[in-house]
């Protein structure tokens, strides 16, 4: 997928004017690359427009100038981009108690290596990780992941978890959404 160019990028007061236009068109491709596993997982499948709204956002939320800080935020979210073959992919693990989340983040430790997609031909696709984004002990409840399915459309996304075993077939909409990210 294409990396976010730094000519791409308006000044936060630029976007702040245009938000309204531009943070509708994003949601209307987060809508369609947006996919619930049971009750606590949410998968947001990132693509380049959806990349470069969470950047224009952070750099309105915290009111970036610098350059080298705008540099900075364009490659940590280039990052979460998929390459070649790739889906990138934010996965939300909500859990709304706060004592609840904190105890199932350390019970649900393994989830890192039990999150995949499935393609037509009924391979699985199992997620990488971003290790830093794992401690010791527990998981953070934003995770960035990606599946490398050699290019094949996805079909379904699960999860071997025993706590957690689900699987889900997409729509059409996200199918066609995720057809036109790998593509790109």
């Amino acid at each position: 997928m294409k990396a976010i160019q730094r000519s791409e990028i308006l000044d936060y007061r630029t976007y702040s004017e245009h938000r309204d236009e531009l943070r509708r068109q994003a949601m209307a491709l987060r809508d369609a690359r947006r996919v619930h596993l049971g009750e606590y997982l949410t998968f947001l499948f990132e693509n380049h427009d959806t990349i470069r709204y969470q950047i224009h956002e952070m750099m309105r939320a915290e009111q970036i100038v610098k350059e080298a800080d705008i540099r900075h935020e364009i490659e940590t979210y280039n990052e979460l981009l998929g390459g070649q073959g790739e889906l990138g992919c934010t996965l939300l693990i909500e859990i709304d108690d706060p004592d609840r989340r904190k105890s199932l983040l350390r019970e649900w430790l393994a989830l890192p290596r039990q999150v995949y997609v499935k393609t037509a031909s009924g391979k699985k696709c199992y997620a990488r990780f971003d290790a830093r984004q794992i401690g010791e002990d527990r998981l953070s409840s934003v995770q960035y992941l990606k599946f490398d399915t050699d290019g094949e459309l996805p079909v379904a996304i699960g999860c071997d978890l025993p706590q957690l075993r689900e699987e889900v077939p997409l729509s059409e909409a996200q199918r066609q959404a995720l057809a036109q990210d790998l593509e790109g």
